[in-house]
């Protein structure tokens, strides 16, 4: 999979900002249930870095009522956040100037919201009807695709029988799955909203990411046109603009350092000690760019541990450069911590600003290169499956 479509796999969390000289005022007003909190948050994201942004805040009430206000120059997503929960509670579309938006929690789960209602959008209704339909079909995918498993790693000869359940199951699993994709595509673009189109291409990017689901993702020409598309359809969206502009670049750019050696760089480390990248030759080394505030690097984190676990006796390492903003370390340390990324971890805490970006050309995160002993850069954007297979290949026995 190309660079320019690692973009995507972020969207959960983001949308851009245009530079429409007539932003409008926008709000959600709502409550928060079932959950002892004391502050909400309205995040956008903007599309060219995926970094999100607090852009309004409240209190909420005894009663756990709150509202929320921004400006906004054209449709975008934004995140509602609770307290210092690492994840939003609910995303919503600012095609109304006013959404209702109340969200549910278990008290016996605080991490992750029950349920929550929102009105007053047709976008951000429709947006939670796709996110309700496909997580219950993906959970129907994923029992189906277990069974198979299961049946698939029995030991010994298996019967006749067990070879009929195996293809039926398999069978089942893949026709479920491959019905997600369909229904992924059927959705979008059927509202005319951009940035509820956005926001399901991305979540379906990001969960077909995941190698665990099976899914089949939509591949960079797929994407490609979906984009242009939109960006043809609403050619006054500067996020969509923005958006189509960066594919192009990066699509001239793609697998622009395999074979070059990597740009040398030295960052401090968590202690402040200054960690450069050429003291790592001598050794294959995975240079993987990520950050605490990150959904998909946080997703993709147990499989650069399982690598690293599997393949470090092979003259293999990994060296994390965070892209966390300033102030925050612990939120830096948290993450590394609970992910156990037992890996040299570096960070000058700058953001987008850190000159690796431009060094690099990071345009979406994550993003790894794997350089071998002599400084070359021998392949990038390795995740899932292919970073095990390519290790594999390429280090020493």
């Amino acid at each position: 999979m190309k660079r320019y479509v690692a973009v995507f796999l972020g969207l959960l969390f983001l949308y851009s900002c245009g530079s429409n000289t007539n932003p409008t005022t926008f709000s959600v007003k709502g409550s928060v249930k079932g959950i002892k909190a004391k502050q909400v948050y309205l995040e956008e994201v903007p599309m060219a870095t995926m970094q999100r942004r607090v852009v309004d805040s409240a209190l909420l009430d005894e009663e756990g009522s709150y509202e929320l206000k921004t400006t906004a120059a054209e449709e975008m997503v934004y995140n509602i956040r609770i307290d210092q929960q690492a994840y939003p509670a609910a995303s919503v579309i600012n095609d109304a100037s006013s959404i209702a938006l109340s969200i549910f929690f278990d008290p016996a789960n605080d991490r992750f919201p029950d349920r929550y209602e929102v009105t007053g959008s047709a976008a951000s209704k429709a947006l939670q009807q796709y996110m309700l339909q496909f997580n219950t079909q993906l959970e129907n995918s994923f029992v189906l695709r277990r069974v198979a498993d299961s049946i698939s790693t029995l030991t010994g000869v298996r019967t006749p029988a067990q070879d009929s359940l195996l293809q039926s199951s398999t069978a089942a699993w893949q026709q479920k799955a491959d019905s997600l994709y369909y229904f992924t595509k059927s959705k979008m673009g059927s509202g005319g909203s951009p940035a509820l189109t956005m926001m399901i291409l991305g979540y379906y990017q990001n969960m077909a990411g995941n190698p665990a689901f099976g899914l089949r993702g939509f591949d960079d020409t797929e994407v490609s046109a979906m984009v242009t598309s939109l960006a043809n359809q609403f050619p006054a969206h500067q996020g969509l603009a923005s958006v189509k502009t960066m594919m192009t670049q990066q699509q001239q750019t793609a697998q622009g350092f395999i074979g070059q050696t990597a740009p040398a760089f030295s960052l401090p480390d968590p202690k402040g000690k200054m960690i450069s990248l050429s003291s790592f030759r001598g050794k294959y080394v995975l240079v993987d760019f990520w950050a605490s505030w990150c959904k998909p690097c946080r997703m993709e984190n147990p499989v650069v541990v399982a690598a690293y676990q599997q393949y470090k006796n092979r003259n293999f390492t990994v060296l994390g450069v965070s892209l966390d903003q300033p102030g925050d370390k612990d939120q830096w340390m948290t993450a590394v911590m609970k992910d156990q990324l037992t890996w040299t971890q570096v960070s000058d805490l700058s953001g987008w600003e850190s000159p690796v970006v431009s060094l690099y050309r990071i345009n979406g995160i994550p993003y790894n290169v794997l350089i071998d002993p002599q400084g070359k850069i021998i392949a990038e954007s390795l995740r899932g499956e292919d970073l095990g297979a390519t290790l594999d290949k390429v280090l020493p026995r």
